[in-house]
């Protein structure tokens, strides 16, 4: 009986397995160079095309305006307009009444028309921030220069619409850099800048929720809790270190309520957390830490170590007098948060009532 032949199936490539050549030397650099250039063209193109729908907006609402002052049309014109063009561009999308009323009223909130109509050109910040940041700016802030600094911010930290409308909501503008500090007396000047630049007063901690009298520990712990949230509040370049940071000195031990190191300012920045008014005796405290973790933690490269007291309240011209001879980069700040008894009556009572403390026996009779 004759054996069935099976024919084992050949290789490929003559006999030899296909194998994939061999890159050559520096290839793979080579390839993140070309990796990197078709990114930074794709950014580019990216915003190339928001500016120019930008651009076409504010034309679309300039050509609003213009014909509605020279011609005499009414408001109908401006829902006319916007469904000839849906109908002439079906996939174009963005011409609902809508938002062509948006583009007349971005036009009309930015323009001198004081000026020739045809002569006004768009604010450069505006072209750079995508059309639904600009129509957030447009509707909640009403102050001129503070709609380009947050047009401007937006674009230097890539902020989200969801991060600009908080910034906008907790009032960033009027915030940035209003710590009392000695920073002008401490820090070269362009770290200066940068250093009160970075701090706010008061910070707001909306997403924490405590009693009025609360502890600094209830604070320290809600922080670290929604770290994440907590970051975002103090702003680009913090990287969260620890709490309640241990040093030993001279076998005594000490720790920092909050440690950060800041990216941009090539240094650390220590929080002591104050849960009432500032008193001047933090900032001796807040000096010795500095010194402490400029020896211990500072790299030779870091700048000098900066200090924030950060506290429920503080006079002014305390705190000031409080900087005055002090050699160390510090600053002053306040906070707030929400306060328990700004809760809703209705989910007060969905919450129930706050634990009660535990009765103590009756004492039993001799």
């Amino acid at each position: 009986m004759s054996k069935k032949r099976i024919d084992k199936p050949q290789p490929s490539g003559h006999g030899t397995e296909s194998v994939a050549p061999v890159p050559p030397t520096g290839y793979a650099e080579f390839l993140v160079e070309l990796k990197t250039r078709v990114r930074s063209a794709q950014l580019k193109a990216a915003v190339a095309v928001n500016s120019e729908m930008i651009r076409l907006y504010w034309d679309i609402g300039r050509a609003i305006v213009e014909r509605q002052r020279a011609e005499g049309w009414g408001k109908s014109v401006v829902d006319r307009a916007a469904t000839d063009l849906q109908s002439e561009f079906p996939g174009a999308g963005g011409f609902s009444p809508q938002n062509v009323w948006k583009m007349r009223q971005f036009f009309s909130e930015y323009a001198d028309l004081s000026q020739p109509v045809r002569e006004i050109e768009p604010p450069p910040a505006l072209l750079d921030i995508p059309w639904g940041h600009n129509t957030e700016i447009m509707f909640k802030v009403k102050l001129p220069e503070a709609r380009l600094w947050y047009a401007r911010a937006a674009k230097g930290h890539g902020w989200s619409r969801a991060v600009l409308v908080h910034q906008i909501e907790t009032d960033l503008y009027r915030r940035k850099g209003k710590a009392v500090s000695n920073f002008d007396k401490t820090l070269p000047a362009a770290t200066s800048d940068l250093a009160r630049e970075t701090l706010k007063d008061p910070f707001t901690f909306q997403f924490l929720t405590l009693a009025a009298d609360h502890a600094e520990a209830e604070l320290e712990k809600g922080l670290v809790a929604h770290i994440q949230k907590f970051l975002l509040e103090l702003g680009v370049g913090f990287s969260f270190v620890g709490s309640q940071y241990h040093l030993d000195i001279g076998g005594e031990d000490f720790y920092l309520d909050l440690l950060f190191y800041h990216f941009r300012l090539r240094c650390f920045i220590v929080f002591d957390l104050k849960a009432k008014a500032f008193t001047p005796e933090a900032v001796g405290k807040m000096n010795f830490y500095c010194s402490v973790v400029d020896d211990l933690l500072r790299h030779e490269t870091d700048h000098k170590t900066i200090g924030i007291v950060l506290c429920k309240s503080k006079s002014n011209l305390v705190a000031e007098y409080s900087l005055r001879d002090i050699d160390k980069p510090l600053a002053i700040s306040t906070y707030v948060t929400k306060l328990l008894e700004s809760i809703p009556e209705a989910m007060q009572k969905e919450l129930g009532p706050p634990p009660s403390e535990p009765k103590k026996p009756a004492a039993k009779p001799p």
